[in-house]
């Protein structure tokens, strides 16, 4: 069926609790809740929090034990990209849109606009970033399920660089790539620079959302939303299976960077059989989809014989060049 453009539903969900897996549980329901015709913007809030991509080892990107000891939590995300900090001076969108009015260009347009009334004019930058003179302000990462899309991202507005700094590990040969020596000298507080705060810049969300669309926003109460079924999945997104279990005895054997992402690989041949008995893959490509499409392709193959692959996927054939 086609979609009426003129006829898109809005909706706006405002977070009121910082818990990060009660707010991915959230998220994570309205992306598997296929509504027609419609794009939700949830503002949400964590506190003191890592959140990895879904491919990424959580030892390799994170201080772990630092984070747990001093009282924050790591979370992970349903979509790919890169490790980011969360606190309470950080605002966090999500756009859960129908595949057919989902739109990445439009998205980003909201967030632009929004700041545009603090007279800050911002560019989008890179693979998924948005920038303000440079500096980068809010990583964007995105999903898509049969029906619906997923696009969320981070608004860097006064978050404590100290902890950013001392809880993210960022490799070397990343920041060497943007010419940085760490990873606040990336990135900027926009309290910085214009008289924003994580409250005030919410109308403007809202008003821009409905500028953008050309509609009227119908509000959906957070707490209405955060019924059983939410607080089990919160469990589970929080479990220490969820967040370590393939992770913990891995080690990396081959590591690579592209243009599309950087890779660890963590292999196990049956020296025996000459087959791959097992392959694991942390990578904070965009692309998760295509990083476990590898993994099934590889595992079970024997490793004299390079397997057959889709030659339009870069990533999967990048991958599998590395090991054959």
């Amino acid at each position: 069926m086609p979609t009426d453009r003129n006829n898109i539903q809005l909706q706006i969900i405002i977070g009121s609790q910082y818990n990060p897996y009660i707010n991915l549980a959230v998220e994570s329901r309205l992306l598997d809740n296929y509504q027609p015709n419609t794009i939700t913007l949830f503002l949400w809030k964590n506190r003191q929090t890592v959140v990895i991509g879904t491919n990424q080892n959580p030892y390799s990107e994170c201080d772990v034990n630092t984070l747990i000891k001093e009282g924050g939590h790591l979370a992970r995300r349903r979509t790919g990209g890169g490790a980011v900090y969360h606190d309470l001076g950080n605002l966090n969108f999500s756009f859960v849109a129908d595949k057919r009015i989902y739109d990445i260009k439009r998205q980003m347009q909201v967030i632009q606009e929004a700041l545009h009334n603090f007279g800050l004019e911002t560019e989008v930058s890179g693979r998924n970033d948005i920038t303000y003179q440079g500096r980068k302000f809010s990583g964007n990462a995105f999903a898509k399920t049969k029906y619906q899309g997923l696009h969320h991202g981070t608004i860097l507005i006064k978050t404590d660089a100290e902890r950013l700094q001392k809880y993210l590990k960022v490799k070397p040969t990343k920041l060497h790539k943007h010419g940085v020596k760490s990873v606040t000298s990336r990135v900027i507080n926009l309290s910085e620079v214009a008289d924003i705060t994580s409250e005030n810049i919410i109308p403007y969300l809202i008003t821009a959302f409905e500028n953008v669309y050309q509609g009227k926003a119908t509000n959906i109460d957070f707490n209405t939303l955060c019924n059983e079924d939410i607080i089990n999945q919160s469990r589970h997104i929080g479990s220490n299976e969820y967040l370590f279990g393939k992770w913990k005895e891995f080690h990396t054997k081959k590591s690579a960077a592209f243009e599309w992402g950087s890779i660890d690989i963590d292999i196990d041949i049956d020296e025996d059989k000459g087959i791959i008995k097992d392959i694991n893959i942390a990578s904070d490509s965009l692309e998760p989809t295509s990083i476990e499409l590898a993994i099934n392709i590889l595992k079970g193959n024997n490793i004299n014989n390079k397997p057959t692959f889709p030659e339009d996927n870069t990533i999967v054939k990048d991958i599998i060049e590395i090991i054959y």
